[in-house]
């Protein structure tokens, strides 16, 4: 990585003082466990199934945690994406481009990027990379750690074939939605951003899951627990 490169990327950054502050309500300061940081940058389909079937037996592996980073829609002239869903029930490929000069017709223009992103996560909650895929083509919705994405969605779709697994102990489930305004017009931008985690459920890890998160006294032996952060490289 060059370091024009690296002083752009932001996403470890982002994550770092949440997962310290997480990990602070379990492990004491000189026990917390290791962080293996993993940096995606512009991948194909193809290259999102390599890795995901690369770290998929870490997945399986209960001691492991993946935490992904991402914005949803970055909508306006200054991110060069104004594509605009007239109807709530728009398919993704029946929207338009609105120009400068342009007013939305239909859905207000921040309905319809809330419609846009609920579109990829629906994708998403299907556990289809395919699905996920089509989406963005569909409607070039700017998820800026799609890539990341695809890969952990990856990665689920093999434990799911190699453990038979069914969609609920696996699948990602979005928990919270926002933006960082309401835009009215073409002239305006928001971006937005969306929560959601998966959980792999095999026999007995549910059980081992939930007494791992209980706070351990202090002095207590340290778990083993690896915390990997995927970032995105804008």
């Amino acid at each position: 990585m060059s370091k024009s490169v690296d002083e752009e990327e932001h996403s470890l950054e982002m994550h770092l003082p949440y997962i310290f502050k997480a990990l602070s309500k379990i492990f004491p300061r000189n026990e917390m466990p290791p962080l293996v940081p993993i940096l995606v940058g512009n991948t194909s389909p193809a290259k999102e199934r390599e890795y995901g079937d690369i770290l998929a037996p870490y997945l399986e592996d209960e001691s492991n945690v993946f935490v992904v980073s991402s914005d949803f829609c970055h909508w306006g002239l200054r991110f060069n994406y104004t594509y605009y869903l007239p109807a709530a029930n728009s398919a993704p490929n029946e929207g338009l481009k609105l120009g400068h000069k342009d007013k939305p017709t239909g859905s207000t223009i921040y309905d319809s990027i809330e419609n846009l992103d609920r579109l990829a996560m629906n994708a998403i909650e299907s556990g289809s990379h395919a699905a996920f895929i089509n989406n963005l083509q569909g409607t070039g919705n700017t998820v800026c750690g799609r890539h990341p994405i695809g890969i952990m969605m990856c990665a689920l779709e093999n434990l799911k074939r190699a453990l038979k697994l069914n969609s609920l102990t696996t699948d990602f489930q979005f928990i919270r939605y926002e933006r960082s305004s309401r835009c009215e017009g073409v002239s305006d931008s928001s971006v937005s951003y969306a929560s959601a985690f998966a959980r792999v459920e095999c026999e007995d890890v549910a059980a081992q899951f939930e007494d791992d998160m209980r706070p351990k006294p202090r002095g207590s032996a340290a778990s083993q627990d690896h915390d990997s952060t995927m970032g995105h490289a804008s």
